[in-house]
């Protein structure tokens, strides 16, 4: 779907997470948010009055809106990928949440389908592409802290019950710390060191019910499906090793810590769940680092980087970021960890991606680059 102007987005699932979507998309001048959808139309309506979109509805009027070039995909995990070809099937290129599917046959029949019908497929997360990540990336580009050799990583607090006023779908199939919050980190990784080659990990379930602690449902108890706290290692094709832990079983939160250990120094990258933060890195010592601050560059924003990148590429015709082979091989990663949690062996990463891109620095979500009046 070619065009000139501002692009169109319309968004399929309406929760907790559209907020801060819209709030973004909103706010950069080449998007325009279209219509909302959602299987609750009366949330999809109360979100399109709060964000000022002009339109709402069910999900079959996102894909039906000839003015909608991009669907926004933020159902629950188990829905992704059957939401997502069905935009492909409209027509329609699309961004989704996190993870791409819940499994690896529906993520590959989306990347074919969308490759044959000449559409995009991006994944987030695209907190990487904010200057945080973005920063440190550069920093090692340019040999801050030599070859990257390893890297530690660790996400772990006492898990989303106790916020989240409908959490179940985070405790599923799909979901857990490993496919809630490990894309964070593994796509991280993965923009540092490259495609993972093996895996090895353990799990443990730390209770078999959870009970919902904020909001009209507190106290209600659900099942745990998954595990919730992951411990893994990764090595890389190109080289580099990393161990991770990913928990909602501690109540010692410690969350948004990479730590990449180069051959000269030592860099810690902000927290990847979010688009900024303060970059470090201590060179080769004994005793106690001495930590060094490397400004950010870049344009600080948030949750819709990803949209926007895509749709200024579709424009020009250029590549995006975040793709769909990116967020494909991160969800392979991510059930090879699973898949050695359940056998306890070691296990190969069948799939592979190219380098991935930066960020140009002069990057700016807020500037209105694309010409011409609006499609549609």
């Amino acid at each position: 779907m070619a065009g000139q102007g501002t692009v169109g987005v319309g968004f399929i699932g309406t929760g907790m997470i559209s907020d801060t979507y819209l709030e973004n998309l909103n706010s950069f001048p080449d998007i325009r948010v279209v219509i909302l959808g959602d299987l609750d139309e009366a949330r999809a309506a109360a979100q399109a009055a709060k964000h000022g979109v002009a339109l709402s509805g069910s999900a079959a009027d996102v894909l039906a809106h000839p003015d909608v070039e991009i669907v926004v995909n933020l159902t629950i995990p188990a829905v992704h990928a059957q939401v997502s070809l069905q935009a492909i099937a409209a027509g329609k290129h699309v961004w989704t949440e996190k993870p791409i599917s819940i499994d690896r046959a529906s993520g590959r029949e989306l990347l074919e389908k969308a490759a044959a019908a000449g559409l995009r497929v991006g994944v987030a997360p695209d907190t990487v592409l904010g200057p945080g990540v973005q920063t440190a990336r550069r920093a090692i580009a340019r040999g801050d802290i030599g070859t990257p050799l390893s890297a530690q990583t660790v996400m772990q607090y006492i898990g989303p019950d106790v916020f989240h006023p409908d959490p179940e779908f985070l405790f599923a199939t799909g979901a857990g710390p490993l496919f809630d919050m490990g894309p964070y980190y593994v796509t991280t990784l993965v923009h540092v060191f490259g495609s993972v080659a093996r895996v090895a990990a353990f799990g443990s379930q730390g209770r078999t019910q959870r009970t919902i602690a904020t909001g009209d449902r507190a106290g209600t108890t659900f099942p745990v499906e998954v595990p919730t706290h992951i411990s893994a290692i990764a090595e890389f094709e190109k080289g580099g090793v990393s161990q991770s832990v990913l928990s909602f079983d501690s109540p010692l939160g410690k969350t948004g810590y990479v730590e990449i250990t180069g051959t000269e120094a030592t860099m810690l990258i902000p927290d990847p769940n979010t688009f900024g933060g303060e970059v470090l890195f201590a060179r080769a010592g004994f005793g106690e680092p001495e930590w060094e601050s490397i400004p950010l560059t870049g344009v600080l924003a948030g949750r819709g980087l990803g949209v926007l990148d895509m749709a200024r590429a579709i424009r020009s015709g250029g590549a995006h970021i975040a793709t769909g082979a990116v967020g494909y091989h991160v969800f392979d990663t991510l059930a090879s960890i699973e898949d050695a949690v359940n056998t306890k062996q070691v296990v190969d990463v069948q799939s592979s991606i190219d380098a991935v891109p930066l960020v140009a620095e002069d990057w700016d979500p807020f500037a209105a680059t694309l010409s011409g009046v609006p499609v549609g």
